[in-house]
Formats: C-alpha cells, structure tokens, sequence
C-alpha cells in the first residue's frame, strides 16, 4: 500500500531524503587528542587543547580509529569503500566554529550502500545510500547563561560524526522512522555510535518534498533541521508534506529552506533559506593529506565485524522459526537479541513462545515503566522456565500472566512463585469431574438449551468451571470433560 496524501484536486506522493549525523564512539576527538567523552554536566571548555580552539599554527592529525569506525560503518550498510577520499574545508562563520570552517569531506570514505528496512505493511524496502563522510562537529553556544552575553562550549567541538546521505527513496513517514531505527541498530551492533537520539548523539536533517501521484521529477525540497526523536520526525514530516500540498494545489509554490519543527504545536516553520555547495566554498584542506587505504585494510576490519542485525535477523527467522516482522523487533537492539538467545538457550522450540512474551507482555512492562531489558527483574532463564511450564502444563496460559507480573515485583523464579502461591494447573480430572458434575446439576436450563442446539453456551460452561476452580483447571482437559459429559 502506497502512502498517499489526499489533495482537493489528486493525490500526492512523498519524497524522502535523510541526512544522518552519528556522533563516533571514540576516545579522542577526529583532529585533537582531546577527550571526546563530554555530558552537559562537564565543565565548560574543559576538554578543548589548541586545535578545537583554532589557535594559529595548530595542525590537524587525523584520528586513525575514527577512520576504522566509519570504513565499519560502511560495511555495515552494505557499501563500496573508497580507498582514496579527501578533507576539504567547508566555510561559513559561526561562533560555536572557532575556526571560521568545518573540516568534512569531499570525496567521502564511504560510497554507495544500502539498508533493508520494513515497510508501513512490514514489507521489505531497500533504501540507497550515497556516502558516509566523517567531518567534526561544532561547539554550543549558549545564551541563557546571561542576560547581555552568549558564550561558546568548545567541549563538543572536533568530536567526530559520520554524516550518512540517503538517496530519495524513503516514501513514507514510518519508512523514514524504520530507516533511521535500522542505521541505529547497525552502530550499536558495530559500537561505531551509541546511536542515542534523545542525548544528541544521532540526529537527523529531513528533505521533504512532494510530487503528484505519477510524476518523475522531483519538486522542490525543505529541509528540517536537527531532528532527535523517531516520533518528533514522523509528525513532522506529515505537517510539512501537508503544508507543501495545500500550497501546490492553492496555486502557490515552494521555497527551498531550512525549517525547525515545534513539538509543542506541531508545525515546522522558516529557519533561514537553504543554502547550497556554492555558498560554502569547499576546497581541499591545506593541512591533510589525502586519506589513502589500502585493500588488505580494508579487509582486516571486515573479517573484525560482528553478526549484524540483518543476519541476525535472517537467522532468527530460518534457525527459530520466528516472523519476519517478530524476527525485526528483536534485532533491532543487540541487547534485547542476546536476552533472547540466552532465553531460548538452543531450544528452538521455545523460541515462538518466548518472542511473543517479549514482544506483548515484557515489552510493554518496559515501555510503560521507562525501563530497559537491563534494568528488569526478570531473567533469559526466568522467562524461559515460565514457557516451560505452560508447555508441560504445570500452569496455563492464563495463569502464567499472573505468574508474570509477579516475576516483574521481583519474585524470582516462575517455579517457585507458582509453588509459593498454590497456582500449579488442576489436571486431576477425578476433581474437575466433581466440579462439572455439580455445575450441570444445578444448572438444567443451560443444558437443556444447549443439548438442543445452543452448543456455544459451551464457552459459558468452561468459563463457570475455571472461576470454581479459581483459574487452575486445565482448560483442555476441561473442555474435554464438558463436551463428553454434555453430550452424554
């Protein structure tokens, strides 16, 4: 099903294109042996040395683990390595830019690549990409520190970032949420980035445009700045795509800028016209080289790379059984992938039930409590014995939940909440045969009614049986007991 904005006067269709800065997990920062590893709680200009200041005569030194970071990246996403790329200065005068320019990249290390990511109808969509290029990233300045001055926070200043371009191939807004998801997922796998939106260390800059169902061409593009929340994206990238097509279809047209997205009304709004390569004056840095790889380089860091979610994700599916679309939600943090594995513990035939208590039940435990898998009482092994239980019938489904939310108070281990709480299934059917017998005995009219045709009042009989026996009769062996006792 194609995404489509419905106009007055015809359909329109959406254009995607994101430009994704990752913060690189290192050390040091790309140019300058300073810390990279700054918060907003470090003291100000605390981890700046001459080069992030632009102090005369400071020369840049390429940070060679950086490099390997973004070569892991781009193997990460299926891309084309080049062998030879370039450092260039793009100028433009700002003040969180001690420098009066930004060192990036022309000719970028990454090349073409590409993600695999779902769909709006969990159908699989590749999305190109053009490169990957490592620049560094600017200070902040702060102005509300007082009330006639603003000052500038280097601490942040020359931190590496890899800038990852997609072509225009995203089509929708949750494509361009699952896009952004995936990219995260693979620096995590790869330890190339945190990926932690929320923190500012993945951010991403939104072109959206607009075109009519049928058209080839694209139509001009706005670009929405500094976007931090998959949430915050999607909303936005429907108010701007709806703003562009009532001014199209008014007779008005579009013009190319910078916009900002207010959460609080959701609306973008003008952040300045967009400028283009021109405006910029790019040229090659005087001070570096150009960056030469060698093929066995390359190669030594490829054999170096972990499982990543995309073969996780294959494998999940062919070695467990698991769907496409269960298989993608547990591979896209490698934490809840390990949690797992570690549950299902080379027991294949657990693996359906576990990732379906992850995905319903833990999941949602750990979406309304702000909590991560690292966080929850509940063990692999814990919520493994639980599935073994209901598959041995000791309890029913049933009763696992209430055995669950248990192990979420911190209980422990299902076995023994289930032995500490008398909640082990009634299999016995001498007791559940009693039970039966006294519910049709005093209850001739729901018999006769249903002995005369009305078979579902069968569902009412189960039920009555299992609030008698306070939810610990198996249900199968009940039904069995009721049919046969029912029809007799």
């Amino acid at each position: 099903m194609t995404y489509l904005i419905h106009g007055k006067t015809s359909d329109w269709e959406l254009v995607i294109g994101l430009e994704t800065h990752m913060q690189v997990t290192s050390n040091a920062k790309l140019f300058s042996g300073a810390s990279a590893d700054y918060t907003p709680k470090s003291i100000p200009n605390d981890q700046v040395d001459f080069i992030d200041a632009a102090f005369p005569g400071m020369l840049p030194t390429p940070n060679r683990f950086c490099i390997d970071q973004a070569i892991r990246m781009g193997l990460g996403i299926n891309a084309e390595i080049n062998l030879k790329s370039i450092f260039a200065r793009k100028n433009y005068f700002y003040a969180d830019l001690a420098s009066g320019y930004q060192i990036t990249q022309t000719t970028p290390i990454v090349g073409n690549g590409y993600l695999d990511i779902l769909d709006e109808d969990n159908n699989t969509k590749r999305i190109r990409i053009e490169r990957i290029h490592l620049e560094q990233d600017a200070g902040k300045n702060k102005h509300d520190q007082n009330p006639t001055k603003s000052f500038v926070d280097f601490n942040r200043a020359g931190v590496a970032l890899m800038e990852i371009v997609s072509f225009p191939d995203i089509s929708s807004p949750v494509q361009a949420a699952n896009y952004l998801r995936g990219l995260q997922a693979i620096a995590r796998a790869l330890k190339t980035s945190d990926g932690n939106m929320e923190a500012g260390s993945m951010r991403a800059d939104v072109n959206v445009s607009v075109r009519r169902v049928g058209e080839t061409e694209f139509r001009t593009r706005c670009e929405i700045k500094n976007m931090t929340s998959f949430s915050f994206i999607q909303s936005a990238i429907e108010f701007e795509a709806n703003r562009q097509v009532e001014i199209y279809e008014n007779g008005g047209v579009i013009d190319q800028e910078t916009r900002r997205y207010h959460p609080d009304i959701n609306e973008t709004s003008t952040l300045r016209s967009k400028e283009n390569a021109l405006d910029y004056r790019y040229f090659p840095d005087p001070d570096l080289l150009p960056l030469i790889l060698t093929s066995e380089y390359v190669e030594n860091i490829r054999k170096s790379m972990p499982e990543l979610p995309a073969a996780k994700r294959n494998r999940f599916i062919s070695e467990y059984g698991l769907s496409e679309y269960d298989a993608n939600i547990l591979t896209m943090d490698m934490n809840t992938a390990e949690w797992f594995e570690k549950s299902v513990n080379g027991n294949a035939k657990s693996a359906k039930p576990i990732a379906n208590w992850m995905i319903s039940e833990l999941f949602a435990h750990l979406n309304k409590s702000n909590e991560t898998l690292l966080d929850c009482p509940i063990k692999p092994e814990h919520l493994s014995e639980l599935v073994e239980l209901i598959s041995t019938d000791v309890i029913s489904g049933k009763i696992a939940k209430t055995v669950f939310a248990k192990m979420l108070e911190g209980d422990g281990e299902p076995s023994k909440i289930v032995e500490k709480h008398g909640l082990k299934q009634v299999t016995d059917t001498s007791a559940i045969d009693a039970v039966i017998d006294e519910l049709i005995a005093s209850n001739p009219d729901s018999v006769s009614a249903y002995k005369n045709g009305k078979t579902a009042l069968i569902g009412w009989f189960v039920g009555q049986v299992m609030q008698k026996t306070g939810g610990r009769a198996n249900p199968g062996v009940v039904n069995q007991l009721l049919t046969k006792k029912l029809n007799g």
